[in-house]
């Protein structure tokens, strides 16, 4: 193993589910954050079989049905409701939006890798805006690359991306392991490109699974580096 390439947002970056809680509250729904951050945990496995190759986790139409599952999961289900929330949603802290919050295992995580005398990089579907938030979150200094989505013209789970962390690595695809935390994008993105990945499940919502999984940033890293 010479390097260890990570996901970004929901990996390295986490939802501000906080910010989410508030609205809601807001808006007469009293539920908190670790409320919230169930949801969403439970929203990604959900949304996952949408996303077949070819279905971009950018795209409109794959933001507001991962909102919308989000939501359901905690009982708001009216539609005007949702669109409400939505377009909130869709205007809060341009470009970066929500994923805006390094998670707490993540420096110590890279750290960990770097220390190994690994390469640490990540390859992110994003809207052109991560290098920002990386850079904001103090991670991107330890990181030995950053590849985003809409800077290079491909997104995950297409295997040229990954061929581009590798290139940006030095390393080969049976060298590299991934970290996401989608099992079509990143698991069997990664595969198709010849990395193995491993899947975040902090909730342990996603059952079983022909990869290796991991309930946080520093489990992953273990498994990682064996």
């Amino acid at each position: 193993m010479r390097a260890v390439i990570f996901d970004a947002g929901n990996t390295l970056l986490r939802m501000n589910y906080r910010i989410i809680a508030e609205q809601l509250v807001a808006r007469g729904r009293p539920v908190s954050a670790d409320q919230v951050e169930e949801a969403e945990l439970r929203a990604r496995v959900r949304l996952d079989p949408h996303l077949a190759p070819g279905s971009s986790t950018e795209s409109t139409t794959t933001h507001g049905r991962y909102l919308r599952y989000l939501l359901e999961h905690l009982a708001v289900t009216d539609d005007a409701e949702i669109e409400a929330i939505a377009c909130w949603r869709r205007g809060y802290n341009l470009p970066v939006g929500l994923w805006n919050r390094a998670d707490p295992e993540a420096l110590d995580a890279v750290r960990r890798v770097r220390a190994a005398g690994l390469v640490a990089g990540v390859i992110s579907n994003s809207n052109g805006s991560v290098r920002a938030i990386l850079e904001e979150t103090g991670l991107a200094a330890h990181l030995d690359f950053i590849i985003d989505s809409s800077v290079v013209g491909v997104e995950k789970p297409d295997p040229r991306i990954f061929a581009l962390g590798l290139r940006e690595a030095g390393v080969g695809a049976a060298q590299a392991v991934y970290v996401g935390d989608l099992y079509s994008v990143d698991v069997l993105g990664a595969r198709a490109a010849g990395l193995d990945g491993i899947l975040l499940d902090p909730g342990g919502f996603w059952g079983p699974r022909d990869c290796r999984l991991a309930r946080g940033l520093g489990e992953a890293v273990r498994l990682a580096l064996g």
